[in-house]
């Protein structure tokens, strides 16, 4: 079988070898010619479409461990999956040896201290779920198939943030595999500089195997939901976001899409796939309060569907996930934002009116708040400055619908980052984009990211990444 190494050669890996590596797994080893390695290896994003030359399925530690170091023994490039998530397709990589952690998805809450301790092959929706039994949260972002080890690296955000921060402002301590097959433990007492750079560093040092979240109480019921209007009110729709954007409190946040609507149930048919505009809402704190804030949003214009509800927070966590499914083709383009100027919103309305799919949005996101007190060298994440983040989300399903898709999505930035803080997120960040959208994610960062990638990674063995080259 033919691997590909760091540099870009390739090898043989013998049957020999291969025996050797399943003899210290307690997970499969799958190649192409096994029925479980379409699945592994297959991302959600459908424009990535890569072939690792094997896949460890790790059901633990252990497992982690032995694919680092038969990686690291062949000089092979390696390359992680979590969720598979990443619009980048970061967890795959042709003719790697990639570690698939899938199978990892335990959750352990100590309700006492308030800590998560969560496997790396957690989705979303898994950690909600064992933590909601205790009445308790902590950050993660809005469709609970996301799986957390990229959400949290990358920095993560969603409808806690504007309460408690980034996601990886509520991490407490990560355990991580490094690139010479160790198992370490990085938090603010140990390894400190580490843990820096794991908080917005992205997998650049090491195989995360598990985060150690701080919770919070929300739920079990909170105010959610989505309130939608015909595309001609707008102007006047983004006029009261950013009225109500502007003065709500922590507990509120808000977003703005613009896209054609769904064939939903709570959207009358004979609106199904016409423009509309909409308001997506959460109220994390006492329902009877967000009932009452959230109002003026129930009460404004003619909506044409409100499911702005009390509804339990873990269903709210899943509300938007079939806009998202697994298989379909994605291209985005997002920037930070420091407010929302009329002059943005028109030209919102504007590139959304152009939209070539009926899948394809550009989102308004509310994120001022928490993150905004932390000094910008907090952790690697960065961009403290930012109070709002729009995305330019294309996404359609046939290949030759690609250039359209792709065009609209870079003719609506090219207008939209006009109006950026200069800073962008990482996490949606797409394939094409090179080094200096990565400066523009992580900024000042860099050079201690380099400093600390050269102490725990100086070979560049974790580069299917946004890769940070040892300074």
């Amino acid at each position: 079988m033919r691997a590909t190494t760091l540099e870009g050669a390739e090898i043989d890996l013998t049957p020999d070898m291969l025996t050797g590596l399943k003899m210290q797994l307690q997970g499969p080893l799958l190649t192409p010619d096994d029925p479980d390695y379409e699945a592994s290896r297959s991302l959600w994003n459908a424009m990535i479409d890569r072939r690792p030359a094997v896949v460890v399925r790790c059901l633990g530690v252990a497992d982690v461990m032995a694919g680092v170091r038969f990686a690291r023994e062949h000089d092979l490039l390696l390359c992680i999956k979590g969720g598979g998530h990443n619009i980048a397709g970061l967890a795959a990589a042709d003719g790697a040896l990639m570690l698939d952690l899938s199978l990892m998805r335990g959750v352990w809450v100590d309700r006492e201290r308030r800590v998560a301790h969560a496997q790396a092959g957690c989705v979303l929706g898994d950690v909600d779920r064992e933590t909601q039994v205790h009445g308790l949260a902590t950050v993660l972002g809005f469709i609970s198939t996301t799986g957390i080890a990229g959400l949290t690296l990358g920095g993560g955000f969603g409808y806690l943030t504007r309460r408690w921060g980034y996601t990886t402002d509520n991490v407490l301590g990560m355990e991580l595999v490094t690139a010479d097959g160790q198992l370490v433990q990085a938090s603010a007492d140990e390894h400190a500089d580490l843990f820096w750079g794991l908080r917005g560093g992205g997998g650049n040092f090491g195989v995360v195997t598990r985060f150690d979240y701080r919770l919070h109480p929300v739920g079990p019921e909170v105010v959610g939901g989505v309130v939608a209007w015909p595309a001609s009110e707008a102007t006047a729709v983004l006029d009261l976001y950013r009225s109500l954007a502007e003065q709500a409190p922590p507990e509120l946040t808000l977003f703005a899409l613009l896209r054609p609507a769904p064939p939903a149930p709570w959207l009358p048919k004979e609106y199904h796939g016409e423009p509309i505009v909409a308001l997506l809402a959460c109220y994390s704190g006492k329902p009877e309060e967000g009932e009452a804030v959230v109002a003026p949003i129930k009460a404004f214009g003619k909506p044409i569907g409100d499911v702005l509800v009390r509804r339990p927070y873990v269903q709210l966590q899943k509300l938007l996930d079939a806009t998202q499914p697994k298989g379909r083709r994605y291209y985005w383009k997002s920037e930070y934002l420091p407010g929302i100027e009329p002059a943005l919103c028109d030209k919102v309305i504007e590139h959304a009116g152009r939209i070539r799919s009926p899948y394809s949005s550009v989102i308004l996101s509310h994120l001022g708040g928490a993150l905004n007190e932390l000094d910008n060298d907090h952790s690697a994440v960065g961009n403290r400055d930012a109070r709002y983040v729009f995305n330019v989300g294309g996404a359609w399903e046939q290949p030759e619908d690609d250039a359209a898709n792709i065009a609209w999505a870079r003719e609506a930035w090219h207008d939209l980052k006009a109006f950026s803080t200069g800073g962008t997120y990482i996490n949606f960040l797409t394939e094409d984009e090179g080094p200096e959208r990565v400066e523009a994610a992580l900024g000042p960062a860099l050079r201690r990211l380099a400093e600390i990638k050269r102490r725990w990674d100086p070979d560049n063995r974790f580069r299917v990444n946004r890769n940070i080259a040892p300074g």
